[in-house]
């Protein structure tokens, strides 16, 4: 009798919950049980990315399209075309963008002036860049996998690179089956990579900038429902170490040792997550057709970069005395 009543009190715990039935461990990292819809009606958002403004970036890919969200909820275009603008990262006074028809590049946030940052390894262009994030040093790890890429592959590979403060290009990883989110330890001690086809979430230990150590599995993805060995997309970290990964299963939380913290269903699939609001508190998702945003605990973690040298690397804008 005593175990039946404790075999339903389970079941009416997992059934009240608004949360994955996968969530487990501390559970003190999310605030809000369930993610709000903030604007549908799009076709594919991806790359969400704030600034100091406040103001919220994201690439919607099919319409090629950068979008732009004010603080008081206005969305606006940014920039059109985009060349399928996937990931996007602030970093002082530019928004830096993962072009997937082949390109690194940064736009300033007043002008909307673009610059080109990279466009081949070896003499061939990328296959299709999807994430990226900025150093202390000015360098960008940025991953290049198949998704979006002519055919065959223009790389033959699909990779992780690094361009550094003075724009030399190196691949750093090269082992991983379609590597996509990318981001930081908050000390820039550990680069975590997240592939899209493999339930290992990677991290490699960063012995300097753009020079990495033997990578390890951090963790493995809960999975969803049908699915044997799917993988993360994008990500965010918190102050605390953090990591937010989107997968086919929801947000998926993960602490810096590895453990599984809590699954986040949502009503559509996330492709992305970054942190945002007046605390850096809230959690910005896009997820298909919809913007969402839930409340969490922990604040995000803000990456400095190194402002000086992309304003170095920016192409001067057109004078009138350029032009003679």
């Amino acid at each position: 009798m005593l175990r039946i009543i404790h075999t339903l009190t389970i079941i009416a715990l997992c059934v009240s919950s608004s949360v994955s039935l996968f969530a487990q461990g501390d559970r003190t990292v999310v605030a809000d049980e369930q993610a709000r819809l903030v604007q549908g009606g799009f076709q594919f958002t991806e790359g969400p990315a704030v600034d100091s403004q406040g103001n919220l970036y994201f690439s919607d890919i099919p319409r090629n399209q950068i979008l732009r969200r004010d603080p008081d909820g206005k969305i606006s275009v940014f920039a059109e075309p985009s060349g399928h603008s996937n990931g996007l990262c602030v970093c002082g006074n530019w928004l830096l963008a993962c072009e997937m028809d082949g390109r690194l590049k940064m736009f300033h946030l007043q002008s909307a002036q673009e610059t080109i940052l990279a466009t081949e390894f070896s003499g061939k262009r990328f296959n299709a860049p999807n994430d990226l994030i900025v150093d202390s040093s000015g360098g960008i790890y940025f991953t290049d996998p198949q998704f979006r890429a002519p055919q065959p592959l223009p790389q033959g590979t699909e990779a992780v690179y690094y361009r550094s403060a003075a724009g030399e290009i190196t691949r750093v990883v090269e082992s991983l089956k379609a590597p996509n989110g990318v981001i930081l330890s908050p000390d820039e001690k550990t680069l975590y990579v997240i592939p899209s086809m493999d339930s290992k979430m990677w991290a490699y230990p960063v012995e300097e900038p753009g020079k990495l150590g033997t990578g390890k599995v951090l963790c493995e993805l809960q999975q969803a429902p049908g699915e044997e060995n799917g993988g993360g997309d994008g990500l965010t970290i918190d102050e605390a170490g953090n990591l937010y990964i989107t997968s086919r299963s929801g947000l998926q939380v993960c602490s810096p040792a590895g453990e599984l913290l809590r699954v986040i269903s949502l009503p559509e699939q996330p492709a992305n997550v970054t942190f945002g609001g007046q605390n850096r508190t809230t959690l910005f998702i896009t997820a298909r057709t919809g913007l969402y945003q839930l409340e969490v605990s922990h604040p995000g973690h803000i990456f400095p970069g190194n402002t000086a040298v992309l304003d170095a690397a920016a192409q001067p804008e057109k004078t009138e005395d350029n032009d003679q």
